[in-house]
């Protein structure tokens, strides 16, 4: 018998609507919601069915909602009695994964996502960062560039290793530009811009990391129920105490999504089961490898059915 992960997704699979389903068809998921709306003190329920999207998209409105929208669907699908044998999730998706493993209250977890955003839009004036999708470079070839580009005095990191072929780059606005610009000397064929509202995972939001390492101090963090394989370097983990550095490390630090991946597939794991909004995490494993099971819980109906 194969081993099951659950992932959770993050920023950038938000949309309009998530979650409302299971809010009004689960006493469970409501309740999530409900819980959410108390810790925050403003409707994140109401935000995250109806919009505006421009206001759903800002980052300290769109990480707890995306948490809420993966632990409502999490305890609709817990409710047919399937447990994991290992967690993960991609960068805010981290806080999901930890909820579910029994490191972090929800409500607390809501509370440090709502201020981890808002740590993270302060963290670089607007407009002096930026982010940019590069595809079909690889991974060295890419990291070459970024030193090259960053020795020249324009910062550039890798900041999530998603998949073969897919890279995000993170940094100065100058330093991702010169990634636009000189991405096929790492054999990119296209270099997208992404809209984003700061460099994430660069070393340029440590003022974030500072400020998140403090209200992560006042939280409670329990050992984990099950493994945690964490972002930074996709080992797991179940030391409460050092997921919590590792949440601090990870606002700095790039994504290691592949190797997530590939770690939990060569642990045995043959079925993933993405619960959150959207299908964003399910492509990235397919491209990693095509052979493994995947499983979106993205609203009621599936939650109810995937674990039947």
């Amino acid at each position: 018998m194969g081993k099951i992960a659950f992932v959770f997704p993050g920023q950038g699979a938000q949309a309009v609507g998530m979650g409302k389903d299971a809010y009004e068809s689960s006493p469970a998921a409501k309740a999530v919601y409900d819980k959410a709306d108390e810790a925050l003190g403003y409707s994140i329920a109401k935000l995250s069915f109806e919009g505006p999207e421009e206001e759903l998209r800002q980052t300290a409105n769109t990480q707890p909602a995306l948490l809420a929208t993966s632990v409502a669907l999490l305890e609709v699908y817990k409710e047919r009695g399937l447990k994991p044998d290992y967690v993960a999730g991609h960068s805010l998706g981290e806080y999901s994964a930890l909820v579910a493993a029994g490191v972090l209250e929800f409500a607390d977890a809501v509370k440090l996502v709502r201020a981890r955003g808002q740590f993270m839009e302060q963290a670089v004036p607007g407009g002096q960062g930026a982010m940019a999708a590069v595809l079909g470079a690889e991974r060295a070839a890419l990291q070459a560039l970024c030193s090259d580009i960053t020795g020249a005095g324009t910062v550039v990191e890798l900041a999530n290793v998603n998949c073969p072929g897919q890279i995000v780059v993170s940094g100065s606005a100058a330093g991702v530009a010169a990634v636009v610009e000189r991405g096929k000397e790492a054999g990119a064929k296209r270099v997208i811009p992404l809209e984003v509202s700061g460099p994430f995972h660069s070393s340029l939001m440590q003022p974030a990391a500072d400020k998140l390492a403090e209200a992560l101090a006042q939280a409670e963090f329990r050992n984990a129920e099950v493994p945690v394989v964490a972002n930074v370097h996709a080992k797991p983990v179940v030391s409460g105490a050092e997921l919590r550095e590792l949440l601090v490390k990870q606002v700095v630090s790039p994504v290691q999504w592949e190797d997530t991946i590939a770690y939990l597939i060569a642990e045995g794991v043959d079925t993933f089961v993405e619960i959150g909004s959207g299908t964003v995490l399910a492509g990235l494993i397919k491209k990693i490898d095509k052979s493994v099971g995947i499983v979106s819980v993205n609203c009621f109906a599936a939650a109810s059915a995937a674990a039947e």
